[in-house]
C-alpha cells in the first residue's frame, strides 16, 4: 500500500474513532433532547421568518468565500482594499448583467410566442391524452373514496364565488409585481452592501473573533474552521463554476448543431440550472424537450436536445466534476437531497443554490467540534489531513 494512501487510511480510522468517543461521552437525558429539538425548530422558525433580512448576507456570506482569493491577489498588487472589494464586485455583476442583457431579448421572444404555439404543442402530444385522462380517472375515483370516507358537506351549504371585475384583478396584479420589484432590490442593494463590507474588512472580522478566544486550543480551531471553510466551499464554488462553463458551451455547441434557435439563450439555462443538484438537471430535460416539440416535426427528434444534455450532464456529474472534489468534499447524497429539499422549501431558489455549501460549512463545523464529530462523520466521510498552510494563520498569533 502506498505511504499516502496508508497515512489517508490512518486518518480515516482516527476520525471514526473521535466519532464513536463522542457517540459515548455525548449521551443525552430526555429533557436535553427536548430542549435541542425546540431550539432547533427555534432556529429554522427565525430563518424562514426573517428570510429577506438573513437571505441577502448569507448570500454576500458565500460569493465572499468565493471572491476572497481574487481580493487577497489584488491585495498583493498593493491595490487598495476598498477599491479592490468594488472593483470585485462590479466584474461580478458585470458579467451577470452582460449575460441577462444578451438572453433578455430572446427570452422575451420566447415568453411572447409561446400562446401562439400552444395549439402545435397539444397536437404534437396528443399521444399523451390516453395516459393523462387515465391518471385524472384516477385521480377522481380516490377523490370519492376520500369523500365517502369523510363525508360530504352539510346540507344548506353554499359556495359563492366572488368574481373581481378585470380593472381590479388588473391593479392587484401591477401592485403585486411593484411590490416583489421593490423586494428584490431592497434585498440585492443590501447583499451588494455586505458582500463590499465581508471583501473589505472580514479580515479583520475573524482577527477579532479569534483575540477573544480564551485558550491556544480555542484560537487554533477558531482558525482552523474558517480556514478549511474559505478553502473547501472556494474550492467548491469554483470548479462547479468551470464545469457549467463547460456544460453550458457543449449545450451551446449541440444547440447550434442541431439548428435550434437562440442557442445562446439555452446555453446559459443549462449553465444556470447546473448549480442546482439534481433538480436543476432533470428541469433541463424537461427545458430542452419542450423547446424541441416546439422546434421540430416530429417527437422523436425532439428527444434528441435533452437526451444529449442528458449525456453531457451524466459525464459532467458523474465523472468529473465527482474526481476534482473527491477527497475535499466528500457529503452523504441522501443529505445532499434533504438539504436540497429543505432549503428550497425554507429560501426558494436561493435556498437551492446554498443547500450545498450550507451543508458543508455544517459538516466542516462538526468536524472540529469533539461533541458534534459523529454527526460530521454521517454527513460526509472523513476530512483530508489538513497539510497546507492556513490563510488566516496570523490571527491565532
Amino acid at each position: 500500500m502506498p505511504v499516502r494512501q496508508a497515512d489517508e487510511t490512518d486518518y480515516e480510522q482516527q476520525e471514526l474513532g473521535r466519532a464513536r468517543e463522542s457517540v459515548r461521552a455525548g449521551g443525552l437525558d430526555t429533557l436535553s433532547i427536548c430542549l435541542l429539538v425546540l431550539t432547533v425548530l427555534a432556529v429554522f422558525y427565525t430563518l424562514y421568518f426573517t428570510s429577506d433580512i438573513v437571505l441577502p448576507f448569507v448570500l454576500a456570506g458565500v460569493l465572499n468565500l468565493l471572491l476572497s482569493a481574487p481580493m487577497r491577489f489584488l491585495t498583493r498588487l498593493h491595490v487598495p482594499k476598498p477599491i479592490g472589494a468594488l472593483l470585485l464586485i462590479v466584474a461580478l455583476f458585470g458579467v451577470v448583467g452582460g449575460i441577462g442583457a444578451a438572453i433578455s431579448v430572446p427570452a422575451s421572444g420566447w415568453i411572447s410566442k409561446a400562446p401562439e404555439s400552444l395549439p402545435a404543442l397539444e397536437q404534437k402530444l396528443s399521444f399523451l391524452n390516453g395516459p393523462i385522462r387515465a391518471v385524472e380517472n384516477g385521480a377522481k375515483k380516490l377523490q370519492g373514496l376520500m369523500d365517502q370516507t369523510g363525508g360530504s358537506p352539510p346540507r344548506g351549504t353554499r359556495v359563492v364565488a366572488v368574481q373581481q371585475s378585470g380593472t381590479s384583478g388588473l391593479t392587484s396584479v401591477g401592485s403585486s409585481i411593484l411590490i416583489g420589484t421593490r423586494a428584490f432590490l431592497g434585498q440585492l442593494f443590501s447583499m451588494l452592501l455586505m458582500l463590499f463590507f465581508l471583501l473589505y474588512e472580514g479580515d479583520s472580522l475573524l482577527r477579532r473573533f479569534v483575540e477573544i478566544m480564551p485558550t491556544w486550543a480555542d484560537k487554533r480551531r477558531t482558525v482552523q474552521i474558517a480556514s478549511e471553510i474559505e478553502r473547501n466551499v472556494s474550492l467548491y464554488l469554483a470548479t462547479i463554476t468551470v464545469m457549467n462553463l463547460l456544460v453550458g458551451g457543449l449545450n451551446f455547441l449541440q444547440c447550434w448543431l442541431l439548428g435550434l434557435p437562440n442557442p445562446l439563450l439555452w446555453g446559459v439555462v443549462a449553465f444556470l440550472l447546473n448549480y442546482i443538484p439534481i433538480i436543476g438537471p432533470f428541469t433541463g430535460i424537461v427545458v430542452y424537450f419542450v423547446v424541441g416539440v416546439f422546434v421540430f416535426p416530429s417527437v422523436l427528434q425532439a428527444l434528441v436536445p435533452p437526451a444529449i444534455y442528458f449525456g453531457i450532464h451524466l459525464m459532467e456529474g458523474e465523472t468529473i466534476t465527482p474526481l476534482l472534489l473527491a477527497k475535499r468534499f466528500t457529503l452523504n447524497p441522501v443529505l445532499v437531497m434533504a438539504s436540497l429539499l429543505f432549503w428550497d422549501w425554507l429560501w426558494g431558489i436561493p435556498g437551492a443554490f446554498l443547500s450545498v455549501p450550507l451543508l458543508a460549512v455544517f459538516k466542516i463545523f462538526c468536524d472540529h467540534v469533539d461533541s458534534l464529530t459523529a454527526i460530521g462523520h454521517i454527513v460526509g466521510g472523513a476530512p483530508k489531513p489538513r497539510t497546507r498552510t492556513l490563510p488566516f494563520k496570523r490571527a491565532a498569533e
